[in-house]
């Protein structure tokens, strides 16, 4: 059956005031065990120079205005276009009788931040979230945090106020319930479970711990905005990577390996895949995606295949980043390279279609802005090698 045809309506104002009208979202079918698909995004960093106090951050952070200018110019020009691009794949699966895509998942950063005060963050929030309505997946939409989603003044506030209530609905859409209180949250679809973890919030570790001790589905998906394992030039950017987290990462590496679980981030902006194998026998996945698209049609570069890539020469695909950490860069891959299994990497932005049917799992990465199929990964397969 078409979603056209059984369809409610729920409709709630986010944030009093927000810009651009509250539109329709299409409640998913009923969870099963039948098969699913999922949109997934990766950082997009929504954004108009109108949102920043453009003195107050070209005095404090003049090296991030550049990429403000440049963000503002992705949203007129590429992110309406990957939205629509994404519209249609999801309509045409729908209209083929295909496997059916339940909801798009966006592994955070979904805006710039960076605005310079709370009523022009809560501005770019709002306006966001009119975005992401007016583009009219038809499927619900469910986010990550990111860093740029909270990064400056009065942005922590504007982002319970208005992406909260905007994930409640959305989750609602598939069928759960209950108030968030916090940016972390669970969802079900089919076989599967998806957690959607708060990896600037404290308390999120031993929340995933109970959460994956609940756990029945057969899959498990760990959505967060940093990768767990680092890969390409900016090998200190990763969850628990400071010194004194070293405990927290061990619980962490160790719960992932146990679950087997699929992870799915972003924050690096270059496309990755990997497995790491963790103590007691246990692996799980990592896969990275990037949606800062700076031209519609891109081709791959700085193209890495093979356990052997995964070794601290990796650093030189970005030469020119932090020359004076390069040491220290290369000195986590040493430590890192043992555990990997599998490693794969490109500096190829685009978005991915991810499939659940039984215990098979693929992802069908896309390049740009375009329906053009760049590859094919067989995670489950990759993950019980």
């Amino acid at each position: 059956m078409s979603r056209n045809l059984n369809r409610r309506v729920f409709v709630k104002t986010v944030v009093a005031g927000a810009a651009g009208a509250c539109l329709p979202i299409a409640h998913a079918r009923p969870a099963s065990k039948d098969g699913f698909s999922f949109a997934l995004f990766g950082d997009t960093h929504f954004d108009r120079l109108e949102y920043h106090d453009l003195e107050r951050l070209q005095r404090e952070k003049p090296n991030d205005v550049r990429q403000v200018q440049e963000y503002s110019r992705l949203r007129t020009e590429i992110l309406p276009r990957l939205f629509s691009t994404v519209r249609a794949a999801i309509g045409d699966a729908d209209r083929s009788g295909g496997t059916r895509v339940a909801f798009a998942a966006h592994v955070g950063d979904l805006v710039e931040g960076l605005c310079g005060n709370e009523k022009l963050t809560l501005q770019q929030d709002t306006e966001a979230v009119a975005f992401v309505r007016g583009a009219e997946l038809g499927v619900p939409f469910l986010l990550t945090k990111g860093n740029h989603d909270i990064t400056g003044p009065g942005a922590a506030d504007a982002y319970q106020a208005a992406f909260q209530p905007f994930l409640e609905e959305q989750r609602a859409a598939l069928g759960a319930s209950g108030k968030l209180t916090a940016a972390r949250y669970t969802a079900e679809q089919g076989d599967a479970l998806f957690c959607f973890f708060d990896a600037y919030d404290k308390e999120s570790l031993g929340w995933l711990e109970a959460a994956l001790a609940r756990r029945t589905a057969r899959h498990c998906f760990v959505v967060v905005h940093p990768p767990v394992v680092p890969y390409g030039a900016r090998a200190t950017w990763y969850l628990f990577s400071g010194e004194r987290e070293r405990a927290q990462r061990d619980r962490m590496l160790a719960l992932l390996g146990k679950h087997n679980a699929f992870v799915l981030s972003g924050h690096i902006h270059k496309y990755n895949l990997l497995v790491r194998a963790t103590p007691g026998g246990g692996k799980f996945l990592q896969l990275g995606i990037s949606s800062v698209i700076h031209s519609p049609a891109v081709n791959p570069e700085h193209v890495l295949s093979g356990v052997k890539s995964y070794r601290p020469d990796q650093v030189s695909v970005e030469p020119d980043f932090s020359p004076g950490t390069e040491q220290q860069r290369r000195a986590v891959y040493e430590t890192e390279a043992p555990f990997v299994k599998q490693f794969e990497y490109a500096d190829l932005p685009g978005y991915a279609m991810v499939s659940v049917n039984g215990p098979a799992v693929t992802a069908r990465v896309y390049s740009g802005v375009t329906r053009q199929l760049w590859h094919t990964l067989e995670l489950s397969q990759l993950l019980s090698a």
